[in-house]
């Protein structure tokens, strides 16, 4: 077996002519971007061949991780992975470290073709579901592109600045895992640079009226969007145009968070917008279920973080409200920064990686140790968080030492009812997708957004992350959750796998060598 150095290595392949690159999205942002802002395009240009390596990354990640039915088999070698393909061909890359955050992969090799594009290659695999594949890979490259390019954000701690939507601006690259991390159909580049947040722009939100007998409204809808019998319905100017096809009020400015739909009000709550594009893999709504359980669930929330001893804080749904259709609705939401002290700073862990903080062992096993005593907690009284980069913030001192915890986002947790019970805690009065007693769901919602998520994000590698996990682990009070999560694979979602099967509803899992096992196999 071959040594293991660091997750930086880049494919060895015999040096083969890259085919010629037909016109396609990147190509058509150029052009878009011509028009609207000239002064990008140098930049711009410049930045595709690290957007096509980290997409390809992203995606051979997945062809050597995930159960695709239509590989037939994968072989480690000294000189890095073969994948041998159901119809006899065979692709040729390095080792796949499943946490590894940097660009490592600038090509890859299908029998004797080097590929170094990843919606080329996925096009010339041909498997069922690839062409429409292969169009979000070449959008999520162009949009990478065009992300990084207007970004300049120093790694230095303590840096300038810290208020919420600038933590969220500074995190360009998307989901660290995902090789649609930057797809956005639908989005013109006059779109993204008006509302995607890694540009830095300011949004105009606007309001609908409805009337108030025409609306399901849930904890305390506040006067300034109510207008005597009507209820004033936060939107997104983007929703308006193109989904609801109607004007709108102005109301507030505000700052896009990592989530887009989601925006920062200044001196107010976050504002959660229906808007119903598909961002990365899902079209994004906001259902009439999650307006129902809004309240009962804040409320529920409120009582299980009392239970932390103040590790972590869960922010409260202020209100919210549906037009009884997913197109027309909004939450509103604490701002996290109200859990921030004098002088401290509270983030998403996605931008930490925007920071030097992580690349300190010592640091990183500290986080750790926090994230998972919270988790695991919480999953031992009965609650799985799904608590990825985006969902989870954390608030450092003035020198970033990691102190408390914030969550956000109810919308996707778990809830055993049988574990609750055991602990004296009365079950809220829900129903529905949030509540299971199935060991294996509650530890796969954790374990693959915080572990597989989280962590190994901020961490960028296995042997950053097993390190980690390995300071970590002794440490906390042990039970059957702690053992499976020590002794079992990691889980992780099947993204590429889930995008590649549109006719099957719900989450594909897959499961992750362990970072803690030895050795690692990622090629120099």
């Amino acid at each position: 077996m071959a040594a293991v150095p660091d997750n930086r290595a880049v494919a060895r392949v015999p040096e083969e002519p890259t085919v010629h690159r037909p016109p396609t999205a990147d190509a058509e942002i150029a052009e878009e971007l011509a028009a609207v802002r000239p002064a990008l395009l140098p930049r711009y240009a410049a930045e595709l061949p690290g957007a096509r390596a980290a997409v390809l990354t992203r995606l051979w990640r997945a062809l050597a991780h995930e159960p695709l039915p239509w590989l037939s088999g994968r072989v480690s070698g000294a000189d890095g992975l073969a994948l041998r393909l159901a119809d006899g061909r065979t692709l040729h890359g390095p080792h796949a470290d499943p946490y590894a955050t940097s660009a490592y992969v600038t090509s890859v090799r299908l029998d004797r073709e080097r590929y170094d594009d990843p919606a080329r290659l996925m096009t010339a695999l041909g498997v069922p579901h690839a062409p429409a594949f292969a169009a979000e890979l070449a959008h999520s490259v162009a949009s990478l592109a065009l992300s990084r390019a207007g970004a300049d954000h120093p790694k230095e701690w303590p840096v300038h600045g810290g208020r919420d939507w600038e933590w969220e601006q500074r995190v360009v690259d998307g989901h660290p895992y995902h090789p649609n991390c930057r797809s956005r159909p639908g989005f013109t580049v006059a779109d993204q640079l008006a509302y995607a947040p890694e540009h830095g722009p300011v949004v105009e939100l606007g309001t609908v009226p409805v009337p108030a007998d025409g609306c399901l409204v849930t904890g305390d809808w506040p006067a300034e969007l109510r207008d005597g019998d009507r209820i004033l319905v936060p939107v997104h100017p983007w929703q308006a145009a193109h989904v609801l096809g109607r004007s709108y009020d102005p109301w507030r400015t505000a700052r896009p968070l990592m989530s887009l739909r989601t925006l920062a009000v200044p001196g107010g709550p976050h504002v959660k917008t229906a808007l119903s594009a598909r961002l990365t893999s899902s079209v994004r709504d906001i259902s009439v279920y999650s307006v129902r359980a809004a309240a009962p669930l804040s409320a529920f929330a409120e009582d299980l973080a009392a239970r932390t001893d103040g590790l972590l804080h869960i922010t409260r749904t202020l209100g919210a409200v549906t037009a009884h259709s997913p197109d027309l609705a909004a939450l509103l939401r604490e701002s996290p920064e109200v859990y921030a002290g004098p002088g401290e700073h509270v983030l998403p862990v996605a931008a930490l990686a925007t920071t030097s903080l992580p690349g300190s062992p010592a640091w990183l096993a500290a986080f750790a140790r926090l994230a998972l005593t919270v988790g695991l907690r919480l999953l031992d009284l009965g609650v799985a968080l799904e608590a990825h980069g985006q969902n989870l913030l954390v608030v450092l001192s003035a020198d970033g030492t990691p102190q408390r915890l914030v969550y956000r986002d109810l919308a996707d947790i778990r809830i055993s009812p049988a574990r609750l019970t055991r602990h004296g805690i009365t079950p809220p009065a829900l129903t529905g997708r949030l509540i299971t007693d199935d060991d294996t769901t509650l530890r796969r919602k954790l374990f693959g957004s915080l572990v597989a998520g989280a962590l190994a994000g901020a961490a960028g590698s296995a042997p950053a992350l097993g390190a980690a996990l390995r300071a970590a682990l002794p440490g906390l009070p042990p039970g059957p959750d702690l053992a499976s999560l020590r002794e079992d694979p990691l889980p992780s979602k099947a993204l590429t796998l889930m995008r590649l099967s549109p006719d099957r509803a719900g989450d594909i899992w897959t499961s992750l060598p362990h970072p803690c096992a030895a050795p690692f196999p990622v090629q120099s």
